[in-house]
């Protein structure tokens, strides 16, 4: 037995030299001694121990956390929902931080810009930093000692308010969107009357007859047409309703339908709505590069929801068929004219598929 092992570790060290020096193994044969092929022979030995240990402690920690969760399953069933949510919430987080990275290693070797990102590349880099920004404060105040207990009960009270959707059971992500979705809705009507108090300040009477006709097909609970949409899309370039000439209520107005706060000075609202405006647009061209028909029943429903539209509430046709006319507005529209697409959320939403303001 020692000496085969002997000679299995002259064996892997005439490899080792032959590997970093680059020269025969033959020739370095006569200066290896015994000493040494046996202290390498423990060196091996010790490594499979540790290997052999490392994987016997893994199964333990597996064994035991399989039996911790029966157990939660079985005694405190209500609990062991919410440890499962959490778990599978920290994984679908990683793997979020995984994909960031490469995403971004990738821009950098590269030199990609953001715009010129796949569709799903850039949909998960916007996801994911407006999930940051939500996730911080929490971890702020969970930073003092003891404070994670309560931080705990304020997410298991709390889950809509603190949580991402990361730690949403399948259950609340259909709960909560219908309630943030009722929010913008709220503001439909708000909009679209601004739409039309500000087309009496247009200057061509005829786009001015034409968004006026517009607003009133849409507020009589009437879905409109892409090409009644396109036939305006002249006054959303300057004023009076281009992305940073609109008055401030009307930007106040649309902040909801985007999930921003409207409680900012005029300034900073009308940059934001131009930031967010522009990555909707980059993001539908990045869509109508890919095909739309490539998103899975998900991601279509997210495309839509984003954009404005209830989408749990429609079947995957509807869906589809509504991201078809989205996509159709906005493939034509220049970055000057985005100031349409926000609008669009209303315009093409309020009544889809049919009946006004449909929850």
């Amino acid at each position: 037995m020692a000496l085969s092992c002997a000679g299995l570790c002259s064996h892997l060290s005439l490899v080792r030299l032959f590997r970093t020096n680059g020269i025969t193994a033959g020739l370095y044969s006569p200066y290896v001694s015994s000493q040494s092929r046996l202290s390498l022979c423990r060196h091996y030995s010790s490594s499979k121990v540790r290997r052999g240990f490392g994987r016997h402690v893994v199964s333990r920690l597996q064994w035991a956390n399989s039996k911790y969760e029966n157990f939660l399953k079985t005694r405190f069933p209500r609990f062991y929902q919410l440890y499962h949510t959490f778990v599978e919430g920290f994984k679908l987080l990683f793997q979020d931080a995984k994909d960031v990275r490469r995403i971004k290693t990738k821009m950098f070797t590269d030199g990609i810009k953001t715009q010129d990102l796949p569709y799903r590349d850039m949909e998960k880099l916007r996801q994911v930093r407006r999930d940051m920004i939500k996730a911080i404060p929490l971890m702020m105040i969970s930073i003092p000692p003891f404070a994670n207990y309560l931080v705990f009960v304020l997410m298991y009270l709390f889950p809509r308010q603190l949580l991402i959707p990361h730690f949403w059971n399948p259950k609340q992500v259909v709960e909560f969107r219908r309630v943030y979705h009722s929010h913008r809705v709220q503001h439909h009507w708000a909009v679209l009357k601004g739409l039309e108090y500000t087309s009496r300040q247009a200057k061509d009477g005829h786009l001015q007859s034409c968004l006026k006709d517009l607003c009133t097909k849409v507020q009589s609970g009437t879905h409109p047409q892409v090409s009644e949409i396109h036939a305006v899309r002249g006054l959303f370039s300057g004023p009076p309703l281009g992305i940073k000439r609109m008055h401030v209520e009307q930007m106040r107005h649309i902040c909801p339908l985007l999930f921003l706060t409207p409680r900012l000075p005029g300034f900073l609202i009308g940059s934001r709505l131009s930031s967010h405006a522009l990555e909707l647009l980059h993001l539908d061209r990045a869509l109508s590069r890919l095909g739309p028909h490539q998103l899975n029943d998900s991601e279509l429903r997210q495309a839509c929801y984003i954009r404005g539209l209830n989408s749990d509430s429609l079947g995957v046709n509807q869906c589809r068929e509504w991201l078809s006319q989205w996509l159709q507005v906005s493939s034509s529209l220049k970055e000057s004219e985005v100031s349409l697409l926000l609008h669009s959320m209303v315009l093409l939403s309020a009544n889809y598929p049919k009946g006004p303001n449909r929850h």
